[in-house]
């Protein structure tokens, strides 16, 4: 295939080409799409661009080896992205020992607040990042599946390996926490 012809080709009619018909070479037109979304969204969470370049190779690197398990359920992006979410937060439970249930019970929010109540319109890009950075790497992770990536409750379960009710619990718990951060940091009395 000519180069022109490889950037009108999906992802999947890629992978096609690489598993059935032993195109190796081809993964690197996908490395080359993929490679700076990847380290955008390493960088989100571990804030070190010359490890999230790092994570990035690595985590490519398992998706080529990991390839054959691709089953084509869902969107190449949204595979790759899970392999992301995971290794990224994997790396950030090692490095600072947070396990989900123990850091919520130990930064329980003391009042929480109604959501539908809560009046986020004045709420800037800069806040809402200083409020990310305030969370649990895991909530951060399923607020930005559910509203940047728009995944569904189903795909988020499966990215980060809990169940349906879990994602919903959890996302209700991470909204409230930034709106009751949001009040505590920002809103004026």
């Amino acid at each position: 295939m000519h180069k022109e012809q490889l950037k009108n080709t999906t992802d999947e009619q890629l992978i096609h080409l690489i598993i059935k018909e032993g195109k190796s070479e081809l993964f690197e037109v996908l490395y080359k799409r993929y490679y700076l979304k990847v380290v955008d969204k390493c960088y989100s969470f571990i804030k070190n661009k010359s490890m999230a370049e790092d994570f990035a190779t690595d985590i490519l690197a398992k998706a080529y080896e990991k390839l054959p398990g691709f089953k084509g359920n869902a969107l190449f992006s949204s595979w790759l992205y899970a392999i992301t979410y995971n290794y990224s937060i994997d790396y950030l439970r090692t490095k600072k020992r947070l396990h989900y249930p123990s850091w919520n019970a130990e930064n329980e929010i003391p009042d929480i607040p109604d959501e539908s109540e809560a009046d986020l319109q004045d709420l800037s890009y800069d806040n809402l990042m200083k409020i990310l950075e305030q969370i649990h790497p895991e909530e951060k992770a399923l607020l930005l599946m559910k509203y940047q990536d728009n995944l569904s409750g189903k795909q988020i379960a499966q990215t980060l390996r809990i169940s349906e009710d879990a994602v919903k619990m959890r996302l209700k718990r991470a909204r409230t926490r930034v709106i009751y951060l949001y009040k505590t940091m920002f809103e004026k009395d």
